[in-house]
């Protein structure tokens, strides 16, 4: 399939030159107005995986705007990719690696072997020995040296390593505690600070902590300082580290055969930070806190939006569909930003997550073969939950000088069954009555004689919804994403799974640690190290 796939910039495809005709084409106030605007809704719509829908009635585009989306998908061969991304091609130029992050939740390509390991048995297998770990925790079969049960959990690691399972168990916490499969309380530790890793420790039991290590190559700076920390508290408790820590890493690292690890779970270099939610990275945790069955279950909705995205037609294809429409919005409208707006308050973490994993994998100004793109590519990512970002930077998105394409998250039940009904509503009633109000108040504004009453409209939106957050549209809204990034990605030309930006401030910081440095570089670090 390689040879047959080429890999050209945006602005070389005929169809991106076509959506040149369409920048202005579109008037949200009118095609939302009335009989009319009721049936967009109603057509501009396409099921999800896991009960969920993507609808994009008030975005600027229309059906003939979505033909020649058909044409660029044709001529970018965004399936065929993915296809070969699935088929265990290298897909990671800059690192020169497979990315098989999809292939830790189901098996939609050809087997991919390396050095003589099916790698999806490996994934299962890892997944099991997590599993088979978690049960043995909660039974008891695993004890603390008091011989007592451990109660919480609490994941070491930074980047992707925090960002994504931390997104994750905040989603299900609630889910859990209602439908009884709560298991163990989980904390977080990821910033260098070491305020972070004292407030942790010091709301924590930790005699009764199962602490996780998670470090790819076992040498990331921050994550290591951070497990000294914590083992240094552990042994000011005269408890033993070695019976409060495991670790998630490769199996070519120095943590992965190590005794001060209780066991250690293995991934590899073929699934970058970002999209490793799936992997061990966020198996551990959310098995320790929820249990597997709950971890499966997510995997689940993951595997099921993956295939949803191989779908050729753009109109049954949700994550290509919203890919797209981002690349129209950037490239052609020039909107620099996306605002990603979960009406969900478990799904606070989720936009922190979404920016890492498309800021980091699009957020580039070379193509794949190292080249200068002359276009812009990835949008800077924001967001917030509703109803607070409502009373924090939605002023500036109705009404200031930027238009900020806009995605919002909603589902019609809470995750806790809990309400109140307060002047004649309940509250999942006023949250739900907010998201509409909002994407109608966005697109069609409103006039008004006085120019600070005004509201210009013609913000685009799309919304994502269903029935509630649970494992299965918690991964399928995940794998969502992940796709959707990945498509962009292929359009632009760029290598979505590498993260070079991030490499030369590690590489200075270690040059002020140690000491050898000077002009600018010393007399800032003058300026904060005493």
């Amino acid at each position: 399939m390689a040879s047959t796939i080429s890999w050209n910039n945006l602005n070389k495809l005929e169809s991106f030159a076509k959506l040149k005709e369409f920048k202005n084409e579109v008037s949200l106030k009118k095609a939302l107005a009335g009989a009319a605007g009721a049936k967009r809704v109603a057509e501009f719509s396409i099921p999800m995986a896991a009960g969920l829908t993507y609808n994009y009635a008030a975005k600027q585009v229309n059906k003939q705007m979505i033909s020649v989306f058909k044409q660029l998908v044709k001529e970018g061969q965004l399936i065929e990719k993915y296809q070969a991304l699935l088929n265990g091609e290298i897909i990671n130029t800059g690192e020169k690696r497979m990315v098989l992050h999809q292939l830790t939740r189901g098996q939609l390509g050809k087997d991919v072997i390396v050095d003589g390991v099916n790698k999806r048995d490996f994934y299962i297998k890892e997944q099991k020995k997590i599993a088979d770990f978690a049960n043995k925790v909660h039974s008891g079969k695993i004890l603390n040296e008091k011989g007592e049960k451990y109660t919480t959990v609490c994941q070491i690691g930074i980047g992707g390593s925090d960002l994504g399972p931390r997104a994750m168990y905040l989603a299900l916490e609630n889910w859990a505690k209602a439908n009884k499969t709560f298991k163990m309380e989980a904390h977080f530790i990821s910033n260098v600070d070491p305020d972070d890793a004292a407030s942790v420790t010091a709301s924590i039991d930790c005699s009764k902590t199962i602490f996780i290590l998670v470090s790819k190559s076992g040498t990331t700076l921050e994550t290591l300082t951070n497990e000294s920390f914590v083992k240094e508290i552990l042994k000011s408790q005269k408890l033993d580290p070695s019976k409060h820590m495991i670790a998630v890493t490769s199996e070519t690292s120095p943590l992965a055969s190590n005794p001060d690890y209780m066991a250690a779970f293995f991934m590899d270099d073929f699934i970058g930070g970002r999209y490793s939610s799936t992997s061990g990275v966020g198996g551990a945790i959310l098995s320790l806190a929820f249990g597997p069955a709950v971890f499966d279950a997510f995997l689940k909705g993951a595997a099921e939006a993956d295939k949803t995205a191989t779908e050729k037609d753009i109109t049954k294809n949700p994550s290509l569909m919203d890919a797209v429409i981002g690349v129209f919005e950037r490239n052609i409208q020039g909107y620099p930003s996306t605002a990603i707006l979960p009406y969900s308050q478990a799904l606070s973490r989720f936009p922190a997550h979404l920016q890492q994993l498309d800021m980091e994998s699009n957020g580039k100004s070379v193509n794949r073969f190292g080249k200068k793109i002359s276009y812009v590519t990835g949008p800077v990512i924001f967001g917030e939950p509703g109803t607070n970002g409502q009373h924090s930077f939605y002023q500036l998105l109705h009404q200031g000088t930027n238009i900020v394409p806009l995605q919002f998250i909603a589902f019609q039940q809470n995750q806790t069954g809990k309400d109140i009904t307060i002047q004649g509503s309940k509250s999942q009633v006023k949250l739900a009555a907010n998201v509409t109000a909002q994407i109608v108040a966005f697109a069609c504004g409103k006039d008004a004689e006085d120019p600070n009453k005004f509201f210009q409209g013609e913000r685009p939106s799309s919304l994502i919804w269903g029935k509630q957050v649970n494992p299965e549209t918690l991964g399928a809204l995940l794998a969502h994403y992940e796709n959707k990034v990945m498509f962009q990605g292929f359009l632009w030309n760029v290598n979505s799974f590498d993260q070079e930006g991030v490499q030369l401030g590690k590489t200075l910081a270690k040059t002020v640690l140690s000491g050898k440095m000077d002009g600018a570089l010393k007399a800032y670090a003058d300026l904060l190290i005493k």
